[in-house]
């Protein structure tokens, strides 16, 4: 009689990744490719092959301005590349606090914080705002980073219907009416990553007001493009507790904050273990998104943003009249909704054989079913490349009378 021998434990969970890898479908596998920078707003594959970049978020293109850059290379050689140690331990140096101060002012709060990165700032986020007594009322399209947050601070989420007050304010009296001193945290994306939608932040934070609910706005595609000065949709509202925003797309650089007011930044400073036991953000960051912000905060921006909204508008106007939904919003990022995934995967080849790269957005980035081409305008691509994206998608061409040249 042959005994059964039991499965060691690490045979056992190694089955158990290899099982979940197999059950993952072909059209939803990720992999890494690795694209090398050319010219501004140009990439080349492996091969040298050039491909035009419709999928950065460099949206302004201040990655390769030279004000930045010199930035950048001056803080390298003065502090180094790494700081060496949390803000806490060593690693605060000059340049965070100068960052701190302009974004503040910038933004009209009173307290900024860095991060490494939107992610965590993310984390840091709801930790400070929710626990595990608390509920959480999230549009159903924010962005993972705030759910995983909310997941760590054990409170109970909710979904409220995308960009829908009405639906929030409904379940801000329902949450009120059953337990009139629970702790109430409203999370939104000012623009949303992958719908390109705006949110009514006013409308948002008025309610949050009225039923005492902290809001947390990230603005991370927003800033630099659209409220007053390109200071994202939550400037000015003095109700949004919280503003998150990112360094890596509209500034060029990388990295990340928070900015709130005296109490929450200093409640932040006090509790926050994302930003107490992690490596503050590298000083020649902190020194391009210092300079980015002074370009930003520049009359010259104000060409720049309203410039590429424009382009952003033609381009709707374009790809509605090929028959493609007309894509929401007002900013940079247009999705083409195909819906299935394989199509999603055929279009992006197609465009690539056409030298432009964008890439197709699965779940579960996006629900299932609503699989799409995100379409990112960048201020410095070239006359010319919109005829050419739609001659590639085969609706449209240089002979179009909407938008011929840019």
């Amino acid at each position: 009689m042959t005994t059964a021998v039991a499965p060691s434990p690490i045979d056992d969970w190694r089955g158990w990744l290899q099982n979940a890898l197999a059950a993952v479908p072909a059209e939803r596998r990720r992999q890494l490719r690795c694209l090398a920078p050319a010219t501004p707003a140009q990439l080349a594959t492996a091969d040298g092959s050039p491909l035009l970049d419709l999928a950065s978020n460099d949206y302004l293109g201040l990655s390769r301005h030279p004000a930045v850059l010199a930035a950048a290379s001056a803080e390298l050689a003065a502090s180094g590349l790494g700081a060496g140690a949390s803000r806490l331990v060593s690693g605060s140096r000059p340049v965070h606090q100068q960052l701190e101060q302009a974004l503040a002012a910038w933004l009209g709060r009173q307290t900024v914080l860095l991060f490494p990165s939107g992610f965590q700032a993310n984390l840091a986020a709801v930790a400070a705002l929710a626990d595990r007594h608390s509920l959480v009322l999230a549009d159903r399209l924010v962005h993972h980073s705030l759910l995983v947050g909310v997941r760590a601070s054990g409170a109970r989420l909710e979904r409220f219907a995308h960009n829908d007050a009405g639906d929030l304010e409904r379940r801000l009296t329902a949450a009120r009416s059953a337990r009139p001193g629970q702790r109430l945290l409203v999370l939104c994306e000012s623009v949303y990553s992958m719908e390109g939608t705006t949110a009514p932040v006013a409308t948002l934070a008025a309610l949050c007001e009225h039923h005492g609910a902290a809001l947390l706005v990230d603005e991370a595609h927003a800033l630099g493009l659209l409220g007053p000065g390109g200071r994202g949709l939550a400037h000015g509202h003095g109700a949004v507790a919280l503003v998150s925003g990112t360094f890596g797309k509209a500034f060029g650089s990388g990295g990340a904050f928070l900015a709130a007011d005296g109490l929450l930044g200093d409640w932040l400073l006090q509790t926050s273990g994302a930003f107490r036991y992690s490596t503050a953000l590298a000083p020649p960051l902190a020194a391009g998104a210092l300079a980015a912000l002074t370009l930003l905060a520049g009359a010259g921006a104000t060409d720049l943003r309203q410039q590429l909204l424009a382009r952003a508008h033609r381009w709707r106007l374009a790809l509605a009249a090929d028959g493609w939904p007309l894509p929401p919003g007002e900013g940079p990022i247009l999705p083409l909704l195909l819906g299935d995934d394989r199509r999603a995967l055929t279009l992006q080849q197609q465009l690539e054989s056409a030298g432009l790269f964008t890439v197709a957005i699965r779940p579960p980035t996006v629900p299932v079913g609503s699989s799409r081409l995100r379409l990112v305008l960048r201020h410095d691509l070239p006359a010319g490349t919109l005829p050419r994206l739609r001659a590639a998608l085969g609706l449209g061409g240089p002979g179009s009378s909407i938008d011929n040249h840019r």
